[in-house]
């Protein structure tokens, strides 16, 4: 027996059930595959994990950052994890015990050329974990499910969308009367749907984007605004009613809701005037770029505005199941310039976000060239990785070294993914 590799001890990385409101941005961001899920928690591989660190920062409720030092033998299981409700307590080692040296940590950007042993691209390296350099100074877990959530009012429910058979998305606006919440754009809360679970547990919080600006839906309130997408039939044709997503979508007007948050720190704008944003989304991905148009909306007609470019490529099945697709279009063509996908429309062929890129490649590399310019990708998980490839494809077009530039934009909080 080695009593050397039996005595060997590890600082294994654990994420608080207690505490997370599972965003996804940890697995999403995690360049290993490290982290996983179920139903209800988020948990770290410790044959996988090599302590990186990628993940601490974008996490917006500091649910990441928890470390238990145990014997490598005993690390707790994947299985383990999953079942936790909370956290489990530091445990006393062994006499002879001795802490092992991590794995070498990854490149912070990984090769994107593949050639024989090399790794395959993976977009979410791409992404910046820090803010704009301008942003606003953010205000993070005032509420939270170890000091008390909050309590908001339902002072509007619209539907944004043409009632469909497979979908029904809504604009919420929620009141916080006197309680400070101050919220920026990019910023996400958490509602905690009431009730219990099938095993008897209340419901975990149930993480939104915010699509109103920093001085609230209605200017001069104490309110947000959310856009929620409740899905109503699945692939198969069988009726869904999402928990969170039903209950948000069934409020009235004067419904009381319980709210934890504000959440992230990172996927901020920038508030320097002339900066240039590049808005990218799916869906309710749309939901911070509203909150950021309008604000430079407001800005503009205050007449503070000094001229930043806004660019909004914005993409769903069909224009009908597209939020906001009205308002949109009827915003001033020298404020914003708006491009649409449409991947489902009757006698048209498929277009995605990333091909509006590509089309639009003159125009982006001009800001992929400007130092002032900021990109947001917000909406599923599966768009990510065409996104990020298309502007690769733009940079290295036009001889631009996405290696090169794609780490700068990282580096200087210019690219921030947030899919889901």
């Amino acid at each position: 027996m080695d009593m050397a590799t039996d005595a060997a001890v590890i600082k294994q990385h654990l994420i608080d059930p207690e505490i997370c409101i599972r965003c996804n941005t940890c697995e999403s961001i995690c360049p290993v595959d490290a982290i996983t899920h179920d139903s209800r928690n988020y948990v770290v591989d410790a044959e996988k994990c090599n302590l990186c660190m990628d993940c601490i920062s974008p996490c917006p409720t500091g649910s990441i950052d928890n470390w238990r030092t145990v014997l490598k033998l005993k690390a707790y299981s994947i299985t383990e994890q999953l079942g936790w409700d909370e956290l489990p307590p530091e445990l006393p080692l062994p006499e002879g015990a001795e802490l092992e040296s991590a794995q070498p940590a990854p490149p912070a950007v990984p090769p994107t050329q593949l050639e024989a042993g090399e790794t395959p691209f993976v977009s979410s390296a791409w992404g910046a974990t820090l803010p704009p350099w301008s942003a606003a100074h953010a205000y993070t877990n005032l509420y939270g499910p170890k000091t008390g959530p909050t309590t908001a009012t339902v002072v509007g429910n619209f539907r944004v969308t043409e009632v469909g058979k497979e979908y029904d998305t809504h604009h919420i606006v929620l009141d916080f009367g006197a309680m400070p919440f101050p919220v920026l754009e990019g910023q996400s809360i958490g509602i905690l749907p009431p009730g219990t679970d099938a095993s008897g547990k209340p419901h975990y919080a149930r993480q939104y984007s915010v699509a109103s600006p920093r001085n609230g839906e209605r200017p001069g309130y104490n309110n947000v605004s959310l856009t929620i997408k409740r899905v109503l039939e699945d692939h198969q044709g069988n009726p869904v009613r999402g928990v969170g997503s039903n209950y948000m979508c069934d409020l009235k007007v004067g419904d009381q809701v319980q709210v934890i948050g504000p959440f992230g720190s990172s996927f901020l704008m920038p508030n320097h005037p002339r900066s240039n944003i590049v808005m990218i989304c799916t869906g309710t991905g749309s939901a911070p770029m509203r909150a950021m148009t309008e604000w430079r909306r407001r800005l503009r007609a205050s007449g503070k505005f000094e001229g930043g470019k806004l660019m909004l490529f914005f993409g769903a099945r069909t224009k009908e199941e597209l939020p906001y697709f009205g308002p949109l279009q009827n915003l001033p063509k020298d404020f914003i310039d708006i491009n649409f996908a449409f991947s489902r429309t009757p006698g048209e062929p498929k277009r995605y976000v990333q091909d509006l890129l590509r089309e639009r490649a003159a125009d982006l590399l001009a800001l992929l060239k400007d130092g002032n310019t900021f990109i947001y990708v917000c909406g599923l998980k599966s768009m990510e990785e065409g996104v990020v490839l298309a502007l690769r494809d733009v940079a290295e077009q036009a001889g631009l070294a996405w290696e090169s530039l794609g780490a700068a934009l990282k580096r200087e909080g210019r690219l921030h993914l947030e899919t889901y």
